[in-house]
């Protein structure tokens, strides 16, 4: 027995990018379940007295949030725990399944009572079933992956073992490491094996199971090549941390890779390339770097500000740009610009941060994105969930260019965003942006679908 709660906690610190609205972490000792998960950030739902209390064990499990379906309220935090007479379960899950309301309306008929409004309590529900006719867990979580449709990259611990398992189509990333005294570790990003001091050893495959027991380690690879790999390329524009490695890629090289093919696409004459901190500032350099023209810190960030693109309502995306960053004046005052940002979603974000560097003396504003225009909603684990919400989607290039107040503006082209990893192999989800759905969309794929008002419910056709 040691200390995992707090092996957890530094793993889930480094993971804070990954979500902000709730935080949990589940000890297992020898079967016996204590959990604590709260919102706010991970000091915030996780304060020193609430670990001290979660006890030793041999295995944990913990997570972050980021609600792409449900509300970000305490009972949706995660890890959730199941109770069933085979022993308890925990569980958590990154991503967002497509057919979780055919899924939960027909688990509501067969009896079961939900108390989360989120998908991952559909897949801890299926497994639960599965594990009541099943000789073993693994079993359990491969006839639920029969049945799931869309992203889940899972981490669950029964009484004696740790599983990771990743859908087919391996949307969201999750790998494998290992620490100095062997335990094993899994993680979403390698950042996170970094802080706990385990050694990466692998990513996880498509649509694997691994499992952790007192016999070693055993992979299912039954589900493996069922789908083509379509990894959602935001991870490397977006989501991960600079320092982790994805299948194989490094972020940061992904992401100054996109630099350098926005400059070949976009060139411009320019005095200074600036970043908006933090997931453009690498592929500022790469824009720079390709182009000559030098590169500058820009803006200065408010490090005690969390990430404004995934704040749960717009107000909050708006307030956290003007605590968040700040332009250096004698960077840009006077200065042709090129800024360089990750993505334009509703538009709000970087019009605000247009208007910062207006103020301070910008003399001209030319905008590279390093993503494709956003024109299509998101099912597999961002929150994108309604096309009238995207810009792109209701105007052009050059109307956008006016609305956000800027002299130009380019994005990188569908066909470079394929080439980031540099592999030579496409394997990426472009659907936000117009590539296709890799799966069949969900006919309600709101947010609150399992949250909605009666009123509501009565209008679409729901039984009452």
């Amino acid at each position: 027995m040691e200390d995992v709660a707090s092996l957890a906690y530094y793993g889930l610190y480094a993971l804070q990018h990954r979500g902000q609205e709730s935080a949990g972490i589940a000890v297992n000792d020898d079967g016996v379940f204590s959990v604590w998960r709260d919102v706010g950030l991970v000091s915030e739902a996780l304060p020193r007295q609430r670990l001290q209390n979660l006890g030793q064990g041999s295995i944990v499990v913990g997570h972050v949030r980021y609600a792409t379906t449900g509300s970000d309220a305490a009972l949706n935090a995660q890890p959730l725990i199941i109770n069933h007479f085979k022993g308890r379960m925990a569980l958590a899950h990154n991503g967002n399944l497509t057919n979780s309301l055919e899924l939960r309306r027909a688990l509501e008929e067969r009896g079961s009572i939900f108390h989360t409004t989120t998908d991952s309590e559909v897949i801890a529900y299926l497994i639960v079933q599965e594990r009541l006719r099943t000789r073993s867990i693994e079993d359990a979580v491969k006839g639920a992956m029969d049945r799931l449709e869309g992203a889940y990259s899972l981490v669950i611990s029964s009484p004696t073992k740790l599983i990771a398992a990743r859908d087919p189509h391996g949307f969201r990333p999750l790998c494998m490491g290992r620490r100095p005294d062997g335990a094993v570790v899994f993680a979403s990003e390698s950042c996170a094996l970094d802080a706990v001091g385990a050694v990466f050893e692998r990513d996880i495959r498509p649509g694997e199971i691994v499992t952790v027991g007192r016999d070693g380690i055993h992979s299912d690879t039954s589900h493996c090549g069922t789908a083509p790999k379509r990894l959602c390329v935001f991870e490397f524009i977006y989501f991960a941390r600079p320092d982790s490695v994805i299948d194989g890629c490094s972020v940061t090289q992904a992401r100054q890779r996109a630099g350098a093919f926005l400059a070949q696409e976009h060139p411009v004459e320019a005095d200074v390339v600036v970043g908006v901190p933090d997931s453009g500032l690498d592929a500022a350099l790469g824009y720079a770097v390709e182009s000559g023209i030098p590169y500058a810190m820009g803006f200065t960030k408010n490090k005690y500000v969390g990430r404004t693109f995934i704040a749960p309502t717009q107000a909050m995306r708006e307030d956290g740009v003007n605590l968040k960053l700040n332009p250096v004046r004698s960077v840009v005052e006077g200065k042709r610009v090129v800024l360089v940002d990750d993505s334009i979603v509703r538009g709000t974000t970087c019009r605000r941060t247009i208007a910062l560097l207006r103020r301070a003396g910008a003399r001209e504003i030319h905008m590279r994105v390093s993503a494709p225009p956003f024109v299509a909603p998101c099912y597999y684990g961002t929150d994108i969930d309604s096309a009238e919400n995207l810009i792109a989607n209701q105007h052009t290039v050059e109307e956008i260019a006016r609305i956000i107040g800027v002299d130009s503006l380019g994005y990188l082209s569908l066909e470079h965003v394929k080439q980031l990893a540099g592999t030579g192999e496409e394997g990426f989800c472009t659907a936000c942006f117009g590539g296709g759905y890799p799966t069949a969309v969900p006919g309600e794929g709101q947010k609150d679908r399992f949250s909605q008002k009666i009123g509501k419910q009565h209008m679409e056709g729901s039984s009452l």
